[in-house]
């Protein structure tokens, strides 16, 4: 079934699109050329269409190394629905289901073919590989193959091995949404690519809106912001399985649809919790970050950390899951010195990497640590958090993006002299030996017992800042440590210390200034579509129809059409075929398949007004 047509006419016929994203053409040129490639490129940028697309124009099978069985499931349902030869080979497959998928590969019925990397190890599979005539194989998520990377996974060096044991080298393309020079070149390296095309589209994501937020009541404040959110789906990520569970039950006990994900279920009950959450019978997902590597569900509108991650590149990468159909999404960290504690114990006390020696071991976990540092910089900057995280990866940052929270948060020039001598005299009084939490306990007259058992009660710091909000204070601590007055010491927990540039500022010889927040209180408000009320009562009943058909053809509902595509249908609100494949994202196949159906609803709904 190999598609001779030209990149742009398998584009549209397949899937929908008029035009390809920033990149996606010239990685296409440069495989179809018998070129190695390295993508790295945003979520929701695209990469997968850069592999799809050469394997339906060329000979032979192309296999695709994916890292979740669950996401190999999805993206093969997507390609059929679509009226491409899609198969995967995993642990979930029966006896029958794996000949009857040899069978269709042999024929050619096949064109892509899915798999874990841990299968390229096994003996049976590599000969019926060498069997096969594959002409390229895409690794997916390829990060996973750095020990620098934020999520390597061992199985992925066997890659270059299996590669090795084919009778002709394929073409080999690795693409990826993060990674650092250092990153990059473990890639090319460990995956042998011969003088690789390597593009980096950028690591912007225009339609994503970032927000840090403190509270003194997490729980409650986690409850507002997903209420506030009820129509549209969401992932609340959390550091612990714990955790996790805690708040699915909070979640649940409020009445709102919730699943939760965490490695601790059984392989039947992250299933079923997964695709509950995929075909929105779940609204929330709670989970750890065992959850979503490339998960291809694209309607997600929000994602909510509620513990702050261990790195940018995690962070990054569990942020762009909101807004892959390009609709305006939110990425909301819920951040606390709590999270830093944790994540240093954490560090701390990981299970060995056996494949490394002692010595390669002790750099990874100063290299974590290095992370985590960056990680809680971003969380308590009040400079433009997009910026930031461009600048991280090397790109040039931006001073201003108009929609962060600190981009959109007012900010005054406070002289917090006064405030900073308080903090640091209560620091010398407990010995230099704590964080930030007790020391702002202690500033406010906390009744935390561990405060009077310790004696710090009677400090003559104790309640001196009591009518100060406790974010107010970490707020300032965070001022002071940016600007070298106070420095957080490494170790499992991080102590709050004086440099020598504080001793004058006690004297009373230098003033202190800082970019605070005002009081003014600052509310993340949830994305609003751009949708008329009528068009948003016509995505009502168009939504309600692709649930309808969705349910009948057993797939999720995402996979007979995004919800960009829904809205797209509204705006353009086409009267006939020709009108309807128009719409974004609506393909020879789909039009065929479901243009009556929605022309029928949209048409209806256009009457009636």
């Amino acid at each position: 079934m190999t598609d001779k047509g030209s990149k742009s006419e398998v584009l549209e016929k397949y899937f929908g699109y008029r035009a390809f994203r920033e990149g996606q053409e010239e990685i296409i040129e440069n495989i179809l050329h018998g070129i190695d490639v390295l993508g790295i490129m945003p979520t929701g940028a695209g990469k997968s269409l850069c592999y799809q697309i050469p394997a339906l124009m060329t000979e032979g099978v192309t296999l695709v190394i994916s890292p979740l069985i669950s996401l190999m499931k999805d993206q093969v349902n997507a390609l059929v629905q679509s009226g491409i030869g899609a198969v995967y080979i995993n642990s979930t497959i029966s006896h029958s289901e794996y000949v009857e998928a040899v069978r269709g590969l042999f024929s050619g019925k096949y064109k892509l073919l899915y798999t874990a990397p841990e299968r390229l190890s096994n003996a049976g599979f590599t000969d019926m590989c060498r069997s096969l005539n594959i002409t390229l194989i895409a690794v997916d998520e390829a990060h996973c193959v750095s020990q620098w990377g934020q999520d390597f996974r061992p199985s992925y060096m066997a890659i270059s091995e299996f590669i090795g044991k084919l009778d002709k080298r394929p073409v080999v393309a690795a693409f990826t949404a993060t990674a650092t020079e250092m990153v990059r070149e473990d890639i090319c390296r460990i995956l042998e690519l011969d003088h690789p095309f390597v593009l980096t589209t950028g690591y912007d994501r225009a339609n994503l809106r970032f927000s840090v937020i403190t509270a003194d009541n997490k729980k409650e404040k986690l409850v507002s912001l997903i209420k506030e959110r009820s129509a549209v789906s969401g992932i609340v990520y959390c550091a612990t399985r714990s955790n996790v569970e805690n708040i699915y039950d909070l979640l649940i006990n409020e009445g709102i649809s919730a699943t939760l994900y965490h490695a601790g279920l059984t392989d039947r009950e992250r299933l079923k919790n997964q695709e509950d959450f995929i075909d929105d019978k779940a609204i929330v997902m709670v989970a750890t970050n065992a959850f979503g590597m490339g998960i291809d569900k694209s309607n997600v509108s929000y994602i909510i950390h509620y513990n702050m991650p261990r790195d940018i590149e995690s962070y990054y990468q569990e942020a762009g899951r909101a807004g892959r159909d390009g609709e305006e999404a939110e990425c909301i960290l819920m951040y606390s010195p709590a999270d830093v504690e944790l994540h240093r114990f954490m560090i701390k006390n990981s299970e060995p990497n056996e494949m490394l020696s002692y010595t390669e071991q002790q750099k990874v976990r100063k290299h974590d640590y290095e992370r985590l540092k960056h990680m809680t910089r971003y969380c308590t900057s009040n400079d433009c958090l997009r910026g930031f995280i461009l600048e991280y990866f090397g790109e040039k940052p931006m001073s201003f993006c108009g929609k962060c929270s600190n981009c959109l948060t007012q900010y005054e020039i406070t002289d917090i002299t006064i405030e900073a001598q308080k903090i640091m005299s209560c620091i010398v009084r407990m010995k230099q030996r704590f964080g930030t939490s007790l020391v702002t306990d202690v500033l406010r007259g906390s009744n935390n017992r561990r405060i009077s058992e310790l004696g710090f009660n009677k400090l003559s710091t104790y309640g001196i800042m009591k009518d100060c909000s406790q974010s107010r204070v970490k707020q300032i601590i965070n001022a002071l440590v940016q600007k070298g007055y106070i420095e957080v010491s490494g170790g499992e927990y991080p102590v709050l210390k004086l440099t020598n540039r504080a001793a004058p500022v006690l004297r009373g010889e230098v003033k202190v200034t800082a970019k605070m927040q005002s009081n003014k209180p600052k509310k993340i408000a949830a994305a609003k579509t751009e949708l008329s009320d009528d068009e948003n009562e016509m995505l009502i009943r168009l939504k309600a129809l692709r649930k309808d058909l969705a349910v009948k053809e057993k797939v999720p509902a995402y996979i007979v059409f995004s919800d960009a595509a829904l809205a797209d249908m509204c705006r353009k609100k086409p009267k006939n075929m020709q009108e309807f494949s128009e719409v974004a994202g609506v393909g020879r196949i789909k039009l065929e398949r479901y243009g009556k159906d929605f022309l029928r609803e949209i048409n209806e709904k256009s009457l009636t007004h």
